[in-house]
């Protein structure tokens, strides 16, 4: 089998938007579990005021504005834990939420929705500001390199700037949430 290359920074030092469609299909990896990224939606830093960074630099958003390749890692609804990766270039807003996973190594359970995929990856806020191009948790180059059929649709469950068409999702797999 060969070996898939780990994303390097680069990749994510681009427009937040680029970085969400251009994910779909990669692998992400964290302590020997594994799983295609089927869905994700990006949050910009100016204009959208359903991002956590909207506000400014504060304490807990402090690494969507430090440099790209970082996960992002939140707590809600005091139960749930929720990755991004950062995108952009470093002073600037954005990152990427990722939604829903296809199961492959090592993931025994549902990774239909943000908080499922963390807790099937074993993902909790210590790996926040983990780096991804060299931490444990791991972005993967496509292995096959095939044409993937994308969807848009407004984010999920927000209620600020639900205008933006910025969920990404791929057509017809069954893993994307609903």
């Amino acid at each position: 089998m060969k070996r898939q290359k780990v994303l390097p920074r680069s990749f994510y030092a681009r427009p937040a938007v680029k970085v969400a469609r251009d994910l779909l299909g990669k692998t992400i990896e964290h302590a020997g579990r594994s799983g295609r990224i089927v869905e994700v939606e990006a949050y910009l830093g100016e204009g959208d005021e359903a991002a956590h960074s909207a506000r400014g630099i504060t304490p807990r958003t402090r690494v969507i504005f430090g440099p790209p390749g970082h996960a992002y890692v939140y707590f809600i609804y005091g139960m749930h834990y929720c990755l991004n990766l950062v995108a952009e270039r470093e002073g600037k807003a954005g990152c990427v939420l990722i939604r829903a996973l296809e199961p492959l190594r090592g993931t025994r359970m549902p990774c239909n929705g943000p908080a499922r995929l963390t807790r099937a990856l074993g993902i909790t806020l210590e790996q926040n500001g983990a780096d991804l191009t060299r931490g444990d948790i791991r972005v993967l180059e496509n292995e096959n390199g095939e044409a993937l059929l994308i969807r848009t649709s407004p984010r999920i469950g927000i209620s600020k700037s639900t205008d933006l068409r910025l969920r990404f999702f791929l057509a017809g797999n069954p893993f994307v949430s609903r």
